[in-house]
């Protein structure tokens, strides 16, 4: 039995946030398998189970909040019985660009504290994950983890959460050393600014006025010298 475990914060305002990419990922196999709205809750958890293209699989979603996720993933690996090579923690990771994934064996929490949770409820530093990133912050720390992605990212999360997804599954047959070989190199595409966003929305293009909506304020759009 593998037991994939996605962090994130439960409640609908942390739904689209960049803390939940853990969970996004979770719900993306769950769609795969066909499991998306049978899961039930238990040990602290939205758990889903089944057999999945010839693997024996539990998807754990800790409703703990972020914090305290180790209370959850304690809980669950005790009824599961299951040995830490067993168990894969997904989540997200500020200090790798948007769109990258590193798979680890164990290690430090790095400063995240979910994994720090985790660490102390488990007392070893010893179990896989998979982190995913969020780019690196532009303001302070707690307010980007809780922030949207930016118009040129949730154009391309779809792609990013499904390569998160085969490296999820790429761990479950495969091994964290095969897994890490095929997915630490994944390049996301590059966004295609002409459609970040419409007139109006921020990082949009320009409206017919020469004025562009930024996170910061509005922005008249000087012309390129070619066009003066």
């Amino acid at each position: 039995m593998k037991v994939v475990i996605g962090l994130g914060n439960p409640g609908e305002q942390y739904a689209k946030t960049r803390h939940n990419i853990g969970w996004m990922t979770l719900d993306r196999l769950a769609d795969r398998a066909g499991w998306a709205g049978r899961g039930r809750t238990r040990d602290a958890s939205a758990v889903v189970q089944g057999r999945y293209r010839g693997l024996d699989v539990v998807l754990a979603k800790p409703l703990t909040y972020m914090n305290d996720s180790g209370i959850a993933v304690r809980k669950l690996i005790a009824r599961e019985r299951a040995p830490l090579h067993e168990v894969l923690v997904v989540t997200d990771d500020f200090s790798l660009p948007f769109g990258k994934m590193r798979f680890r064996e164990g290690g430090s929490h790095g400063g995240h504290n979910g994994l720090r949770s985790i660490v102390e409820e488990l007392s070893t530093e010893a179990f896989p994950r998979l982190r995913i990133g969020i780019g690196e912050p532009d303001r302070g720390a707690v307010d980007h983890v809780l922030s949207v992605f930016r118009p040129e990212e949730r154009q391309r999360l779809d792609e990013l959460l499904d390569a998160a997804a085969d490296a999820v599954e790429a761990w479950a047959r495969e091994g964290v050393s095969k897994a890490a070989n095929r997915f630490n190199a994944f390049q996301l595409r590059p966004a295609d600014e002409s459609r970040t966003a419409p007139p109006g929305e921020v990082d949009g293009p320009p409206g017919p006025d020469g004025v562009r909506r930024t996170r910061t304020g509005w922005r008249r759009i000087r012309p390129a010298a070619d066009d003066r």
